[in-house]
């Protein structure tokens, strides 16, 4: 791999990034890797409506569709935004894990949270020994830096899948070049926290993880438990031992310390009351923690 690297980095510009997609297809995608298809378009709409048009029309289990710009995605509760060509990651992959009763889906966008973690938390700044600091924040939002700011989203979607059965759409945004200066209040990105990796290599760490967790909770039959997932998951999650605001449907709001993640991924609050409520992704408007 490192003669591959060696040759993509004395390539111009233009020709080095292309040269570097068409390099991570080659080791991500089979026979050499564990994903069906990799491809790569300049621009669309929305990468996680494109892979569910595709998954009605049969497309393979563990299909990747990267957009060098998206100019009409969706994320949480309807709300749109646009990605910057050649600083953000815009990416959705297909699954159809069958090995995993439907109910316990609700775990993907849980999975793919942690994967960008476990991709990025060695992840080092260019002058510096200390690895970046990698966190989430329930259900999924990657966390970077001391500061703990929004360095990635993600949106996952049950779709039709054809043959009227169902698939799984995770749709993934990643700030990776943006500069500080031009990210939005209470956000980040790899470039923000000193980080300097490309795209495709950025790609390439966080499939390969996803890949494995995946292979880890098919093999589970979706017991994140037993596959090691919830454990893994609760250990980086910087929600846990906080206080915090949970704002519900209805105008309705939930005070009280994050206490635990249920086996379905469920957040636990205890009330200022002293009783426990679980609360589940889609039920959820906003979390904010909030300062003692």
């Amino acid at each position: 791999m490192s003669g591959v690297a060696d040759s993509v980095r004395r390539m111009p510009p233009g020709i080095q990034e292309a040269a570097a997609w068409a390099a991570l297809r080659q080791t991500a995608v089979a026979p050499q890797g564990p994903w069906a298809r990799l491809d790569v378009v300049d621009r669309t709409g929305s990468t996680n409506a494109d892979l569910a048009a595709a998954a009605a029309d049969g497309a393979p289990d563990r299909t990747v569709l990267v957009a060098h710009h998206q100019d009409a995605g969706r994320g949480r509760r309807e709300r749109t935004w646009e990605s910057a060509p050649s600083e953000g990651l815009t990416f959705s992959v297909l699954l159809r894990p069958a090995e995993v009763p439907l109910q316990q889906w609700g775990w993907a966008p849980l999975i793919a949270g942690l994967a960008l973690v476990v991709a990025m938390e060695d992840y080092r700044p260019a002058a510096g020994d200390a690895a970046v600091t990698a966190a989430l924040k329930w259900p999924n939002d990657l966390l970077l830096g001391p500061a703990q700011r929004k360095g990635a989203g993600i949106l996952s979607e049950v779709v039709d899948g054809g043959d009227g059965g169902h698939a799984l759409v995770v749709g993934i945004g990643i700030n990776v070049a943006t500069p500080e200066a031009e990210l939005p209040e209470g956000g980040t990105s790899l470039l923000a926290q000193s980080v300097r990796r490309s795209r495709p290599d950025v790609l390439g760490d966080v499939l390969a993880t996803l890949a494995s967790l995946d292979a880890d909770w098919r093999a589970a039959r979706g017991d994140a438990a037993r596959a090691g997932l919830l454990a893994g998951y609760r250990r980086r999650c910087a929600t846990l031992g906080s206080t915090v605001r949970v704002a519900l449907p209805g105008d309705r709001q939930l005070d009280g310390v994050a206490e635990d993640i249920d086996d379905d991924g469920r957040l636990v609050v205890r009330g200022t009351d002293g009783a426990l409520t679980t609360v589940s992704a889609g039920d959820v408007v906003h979390v904010r923690t909030v300062e003692s």
